[in-house]
Order: structure tokens, then C-alpha cells, then sequence
């Protein structure tokens, strides 16, 4: 590890003490597994993970982060996310994401003050800076600290000091939450949002790395690492995909070429 990071990874550490006690927003992804782990060894037992469950997320993630949390010894809760019950983030909006974080956000909170507990983080980084990230304009209203962005570290230095650290994320692929798939200005639905889940396991059984499944009204559009294309428009593994697929409910089955771009949906915007 070079100095450079050894240095941002004290720094994060001190900043983690200076809390006393703190509550993360755990989604089990790269970013916040690490900053949990940091955290577990910075706060001991003063520390508490908290996942959403919600129809927006795989519920693979919510068993990997419940697993992880046990497997480190800190206190984690499950809680039900609100987002899905108020019409303003399902209408889809360019403020989609501000919303989801602010109601989660004030959940959190609430349980903060019930616990005594003074801080809130969530898992952040550099560069979420340079991107159009709504959630995190929440977070800043709401007081949610980012931990990782006042120590400097961006995405490849948690990836690096994950793989030092020997956590199983250290490679994982971005995750982001299922409504992601769906064009703004398309309502949000249980239903799509069963669809695109259901999609995608399909999809990353087959051994895919990461992909998404983009939602254009009853069309799929598969999104994978350019590295991958080729694997999926095998004879055999295209006739599964489109098989499921239209199982699931898809009327037509696309594959982008351009390969799988994080974002993607926002050059609508």
C-alpha cells in the first residue's frame, strides 16, 4: 500500500473516532462495506449498520449485507424504506433520487435520536462528486456526514484498500437501486420493478460480471461489460436470455452495444 493511501486510510480512521458513535447506511456495495469495516475498527461496538429493504433493491444484497454485518460483529438492523408509498418518487422525476435518500435519510435519523446517537454517515466517495447524484444534495441537507469524502478517497483507492483489507467486495460490481432501469418520467411500479430484478438474475446466472436491464416500456434493453457482449449473443445463451425473458414478461429483448455505462439514463436529463 503506498503512502499516499496509508495516509487518507488514517485519516478516515481519525475522523471515525472523532464521532464517538455512529449509525452507517450499510447497502452492502463496495463503498460502504468498506467504510463499515474502517468504521468497526475504529468505534468498536459504538457503531450501527443500517440496510433498506425495498422492492428497489435485490434482495441478494440485502442477505449479502445482513451476512457481512454478522460475520463482523456489528450491531445491524433491516428496515422498511417509505419511498414506494409516496407518489412524488414514483412519479419518476430528475429529483428521484433526492427524494428516495431524504426519505431514508430521515428514518435514519430518527433512529439516531432514539438511540443517542449524534452521527449519520453514508458511504460516498470523491467521486460521486463529479456526477449527477441528487441523493447526495440530501445527504447535505440533511446533515448525513461522508466520511470518505472528507478523507480524500475515491472509488479505486476503496477498491484498493478493500482487496488490502481481504473484503469480498473489493471487485464487486457497482450497484445501483432498480428504478435506475427505468427512463425518468416513467412511473415506478412494483410491478417494473419485479421485472428488471427478475431480469437481471437471469442474466448474472449466466455468469455476466454486471449488467443492467433497462426498462423501455415492455422492451428490454441488456446492458453488460463490453467484454461480455460476445458471451451473451451466443446462439445457445441468447436463446435462454430471450426465452426468460419473455417469461418474465418482456415483449422484445434488446442488447446495447455500447455495453454497460454507469449512468446511462442520465443523458436524458
Amino acid at each position: 500500500m503506498n503512502n499516499g493511501l496509508t495516509t487518507k486510510r488514517e485519516h478516515l480512521i481519525s475522523i471515525l473516532k472523532g464521532y464517538g458513535s455512529l449509525i452507517i447506511a450499510y447497502s452492502g456495495g463496495v463503498d460502504s462495506t468498506f467504510l463499515l469495516a474502517t468504521a468497526h475498527e475504529a468505534l468498536k461496538k459504538n457503531l450501527v449498520a443500517i440496510t433498506a429493504k425495498s422492492p428497489l433493491h435485490p434482495v441478494r444484497e440485502n442477505q449479502d449485507a445482513k451476512a457481512f454485518a454478522k460475520e463482523l460483529g456489528v450491531q445491524h438492523m433491516l428496515i422498511q424504506s417509505r419511498e414506494m408509498s409516496h407518489a412524488d418518487f414514483k412519479a419518476n422525476t430528475k429529483e428521484r433520487c433526492y427524494l428516495c435518500k431524504k426519505y431514508l435519510f430521515e428514518d435514519l435519523i430518527k433512529i439516531a435520536y432514539d438511540l443517542g446517537i449524534k452521527h449519520v454517515a453514508h458511504g460516498a466517495n470523491l467521486d460521486d462528486l463529479e456526477d449527477f447524484r441528487p441523493g447526495f444534495d440530501a445527504a447535505r441537507e440533511m446533515k448525513i456526514t461522508a466520511p470518505m469524502v472528507d478523507a480524500g478517497l475515491t472509488k479505486n483507492d476503496i477498491r484498493i484498500l478493500s482487496k488490502k483489507m481481504k473484503l469480498k467486495t473489493w471487485n464487486k460490481p457497482p450497484m445501483s437501486c432498480l428504478a435506475t432501469r427505468i427512463p425518468y418520467g416513467k412511473r415506478i411500479t412494483t410491478e417494473k420493478l419485479k421485472m428488471i430484478g427478475k431480469a437481471e438474475q437471469v442474466i448474472l446466472a449466466l455468469g455476466v460480471k454486471a449488467c443492467r436491464v433497462r426498462l423501455h416500456a415492455k422492451v428490454a434493453r441488456i446492458e453488460v461489460d463490453p467484454g461480455d457482449i460476445e458471451r451473451i449473443l451466443d446462439q445457445v445463451v441468447r436463446s435462454t436470455i430471450v426465452r426468460e425473458l419473455r417469461r418474465i414478461g418482456f415483449t422484445h429483448v434488446a442488447v446495447d452495444l455500447e455495453g454497460y455505462g454507469q449512468g446511462s439514463m442520465n443523458r436524458d436529463l
